[in-house]
C-alpha cells in the first residue's frame, strides 16, 4: 500500500496531457511535470521544488532548533530537537498516486540525456523469515547521484548536480518477490558529523510488505568499501552477520555487457534474520 501524499506535496487537481515517456521521464514524474505547477521547471532545477513538490530524502545531519518536544536521534547520540515534527516520517521521495511503471525502475532513462557515472543494475529477492517470496509489493529507492549529491534543497553539498538523474525509482516485486533497478552508482560525500567524516556510498530503500510489521526503511551499501568502517550508521548496527547482510554483493550474471555492473542484495522483512531497518539503528 503506498502512503497518501502529505497535502503540501499534492498537485492540483486538473487533467494532465498525454505525455510520451520514451526516452524522458519515467510516468510518475511526466505527470507530475503536467500537473504541477512547479512542473515548468528544467531538470537542474527540480532540486529547487523537490521538497514541496515530490519530496526527498532525508538527510543524516542533526538540525538544532529551540523547538520543545520534538526529537530525532543518531545512532548512540544525545536526543536533539528538530525543525519540522513530520520530518521524522518524511523517509522518501513522495511519488504520488500514479501507477508503477516498467521505466520507472531504471533510474538511467528519465531524462533524455545520460546520467555522469557508474551505470549499475541492482536486483534480489524480498522474502519474509520463512524464506517465502513477498509477491506484487512496491520497492521504493533514492540516493545521491555519482557525485554524492542528492536532488534535495537541503543538500548544499560541494559534489554538482546532475541534470539527467533525479535519483529515484520504485518497482513492484514480481511472483518470485524478485526486484531490478537500473541507476547508477552513489558517490561518498561529507557530512557534519565531525571533522573530515564521509558518507560511504549507499542506497536507500523503502519497502512495503504484505503486513505492517513488514514495513521496512533500510540502507544498502557497496562491497570493499573503505567508508564503511568509519560509518557511525553502518557500525551502529553491532551484530557482524547483520552488518554483513547490509551490503550488496557483486553478481557478474547480473551485469549487463557493455552496459552496467551487477550487483546482489536480498531482503528479509521479518524474523532473526531481518534486514536491519533505519529505526533499528
Amino acid at each position: 500500500m503506498v502512503p497518501p501524499t502529505p497535502a503540501w506535496a499534492a498537485p492540483p487537481a486538473r487533467a494532465a496531457p498525454p505525455v510520451s515517456t520514451l526516452g524522458g521521464p519515467p510516468r510518475f514524474l511526466a505527470r507530475w511535470r503536467a500537473t504541477h505547477p512547479c512542473g515548468d521547471l528544467p531538470a537542474s532545477d527540480l532540486v529547487k521544488a523537490r521538497p514541496r513538490c515530490i519530496g526527498g530524502p532525508m538527510t543524516e545531519s542533526v538540525i538544532e532548533t529551540s523547538s520543545p518536544g520534538v526529537a530525532a536521534r543518531l545512532p548512540r547520540r544525545a536526543l536533539v530537537c528538530v525543525r519540522d515534527p513530520e520530518a521524522a516520517e518524511l523517509w522518501g521521495p513522495v511519488f504520488g498516486d500514479q501507477d508503477v511503471d516498467a521505466l520507472d525502475a531504471d533510474l538511467t532513462r528519465q531524462y533524455p540525456g545520460r546520467p555522469h557515472g557508474e551505470c549499475i543494475t541492482v536486483a534480489g529477492r524480498v522474502t519474509d523469515r520463512q524464506g517465502i517470496p513477498v509477491r506484487r509489493q512496491l520497492v521504493e529507492i533514492w540516493q545521491a547521484n555519482a557525485s554524492g549529491r542528492y536532488a534535495h534543497q537541503a543538500d548544499h553539498g560541494p559534489g554538482p548536480l546532475d541534470p539527467h538523474f533525479t535519483g529515484v525509482g520504485r518497482c513492484l516485486t514480481d511472483d518470485q518477490g524478485q526486484y531490478r533497478f537500473t541507476t547508477v552508482k552513489p558517490g561518498a560525500y561529507p557530512w557534519r558529523k565531525d571533522f573530515n567524516a564521509w558518507r560511504p556510498a549507499h542506497i536507500h530503500f523503502s519497502l512495503f510488505g504484505t503486513a505492517f510489521t513488514q514495513r521496512a526503511v533500510t540502507q544498502m551499501y557497496f562491497p570493499g568499501d573503505p567508508l564503511l568502517a568509519h560509518d557511525p550508521f553502518f557500525q551502529a548496527v553491532t551484530d557482524a552477520r547483520a552488518r554483513a547482510r547490509l551490503v550488496a554483493t557483486y553478481d557478474h550474471e547480473l551485469s549487463v555487457p557493455g552496459r552496467t555492473l551487477g550487483y546482489r542484495w536480498d531482503i528479509v522483512l521479518d524474523g532473526p534474520a531481518a534486514t536491519r531497518r533505519e529505526t533499528n539503528w
